[in-house]
């Protein structure tokens, strides 16, 4: 087998029962400071990406001025889209990394390479200022944006999962896009403050730089949340319990990944189906509505903004549903839902009546909001404590980068080369169907230890709890088939 450490993990705990002493009770307020570093990280790096999209409007004018109207946001998007090219370097280099220096520095790192490259966009000059060096450094400021994200969504699951209690992963994951969903708000609320109150004119002039210097004092903020962590538990018990993680070499790594291949097929279909849903309601949306449906900028902004925060208020209840009915009902349901409501609600949308738009807006969400709640406490699950955090690294960002942040340029492209405005929803359709036969193949992790590590409990309590169910299962399950831990 190519993981060898993994396997004699597995082995040591066939061959002995647990004890009281080998389950991990978590710190109530360690914990809740991991989810809200880990959380208000990953909204500092999805309010930078937000911001890019909500106000593509004004980049297309000042960046992409001397291309024909018809091509400014093609070409705005194409630059957002780019960046997502070198997320699966990003996560090549961070990934490793942090299964092997840990969880907590990498993220620091991440964190403060976003804040740099997103406050730099706002110093660039305009297309009539410096000419062709504008867009050049809009791209090199994208693609290292695009760099950092390659080791923030990984390593921010990853963080989460390993610190929450087995009985409560899929409720303390939740927290993670909670995250997303405000950094989003936060976007989509100064966009649509400073485009209400500033003229075409004066916006084009200075007033979109103001969302992306907001970055820095953001990241500053996160980056001291985050030195202030400790490492997980269980890259603790991993460091302890086997040679120094800092010796696993690259090409011991990927000897150790391609072991898991089927996880990281597992993980690309998931992150697909969440991914394009997700960038098609949040990103493209708002210049769906304005450029092809004509309906005011400033009033497709405020709707997707009211959707994100009732998306915030469902998103811890989803999140407590998957703990008790189990990931994949739920992921399911979301899937279904998209298949065969996402035509419907783009009619609704294309009414262009307030109400018809918000109901179609709000159906998409509520589906979107499947996805969101689970996959934070799901794809963590699907491998090992060593190779956890450079596997969902990889797997998450070469999916997106393929699939989901290309979602707005394909979209755009499709409905210029068609002139068929249903491209979203048949989009959208294509990518539920792919989700839905993934998760088929997908085994239930809601309330079990995740791969390599022993069980994680909220409490004395419920540790003794936890031993007993495990001390019942093992007496169930004859010594060939006991479980993975």
């Amino acid at each position: 087998m190519n993981n060898a450490k993994d396997s004699s993990h597995r082995k040591r705990f066939r061959r002995r029962r647990l004890t009281l002493d080998d389950i991990t009770v978590v710190d109530s307020a360690m914990l809740k400071r991991a989810v809200s570093a880990a959380a208000l990280g990953n909204a500092m790096e999805w309010f930078d990406f937000g911001v890019y999209s909500y106000i593509a409007f004004a980049l297309s004018e000042v960046f992409f001025h001397d291309l024909p109207e018809n091509m400014r946001l093609m070409a705005t998007f194409a630059t957002f889209a780019i960046a997502f090219l070198v997320r699966p370097l990003g996560g090549l280099f961070f990934g490793p990394l942090g299964d092997r220096v840990g969880r907590q520095k990498v993220l620091a790192a991440t964190m403060i390479i976003m804040a740099i490259s997103t406050f730099c966009i706002g110093l660039i000059p305009s297309y009539a200022t410096i000419g062709i060096a504008a867009p050049i450094l809009l791209l090199i400021a994208r693609l290292v944006q695009g760099f950092s994200t390659g080791g923030e969504y990984g390593g921010a699951a990853t963080f989460i999962a390993e610190y929450s209690p087995d009985r409560k992963r899929g409720f303390m994951g939740s927290w993670l896009e909670f995250g997303t969903l405000a950094g989003y708000v936060l976007g989509a609320a100064l966009v649509t403050g400073i485009s209400a109150v500033m003229d075409r004119e004066t916006l084009l002039d200075w007033g979109w730089r103001i969302p992306f210097f907001i970055a820095g004092p953001l990241g500053l903020i996160g980056l001291y949340l985050r030195l202030k962590l400790e490492e997980t538990p269980a890259f603790q018990a991993l460091e302890e319990s086997a040679e120094p993680q800092e010796t696993q070499t690259h090409t011991e790594f990927f000897k150790r990944l391609w072991g898991h291949w089927r996880e990281l097929a597992i993980c690309i279909g998931l992150v697909l189906v969440f991914n394009v849903t997700d960038y098609m309601l949040l990103s493209y949306m708002p210049t769906y509505l304005s450029a092809n449906l004509k309906y005011d900028t400033n009033h497709g902004l405020l709707m997707i903004l009211i959707v994100m925060l009732l998306m915030m208020v469902i998103q811890p209840f989803l999140g407590l549903l998957c703990d008790r009915v189990g990931r994949r009902p739920v992921v399911m349901a979301g899937c279904i839902g998209t298949f065969l409501l996402a035509w419907p609600c783009f009619v609704l949308i294309q009414q262009g009546s307030h109400l018809s738009i918000f109901v179609g807006l709000m159906i998409l969400a509520a589906l979107l909001n499947c996805f969101t709640s689970t996959m934070p406490s799901t794809l963590p699950a699907l491998f090992p404590t060593s190779i956890r955090y450079g596997a969902l690294a990889i797997a998450f960002n070469v999916s997106v980068s393929v699939f989901g942040g290309t979602t707005p340029l394909v979209t755009a492209w499709l409905i210029d080369i068609t002139h068929n405005l249903m491209m979203p929803a048949i989009y959208m359709m294509g990518a539920a169907a792919i989700g839905f036969i993934t998760i088929l193949m997908t085994r239930e992790t809601a309330n079990r230890p995740l791969r390599g590590s022993t069980p994680t409990a909220a409490s004395p309590e419920e540790a003794k709890e936890l031993l007993e169910e495990h001390h019942a299962e093992q007496a169930q399950t004859p010594p060939t088939e006991q479980p993975r831990p």
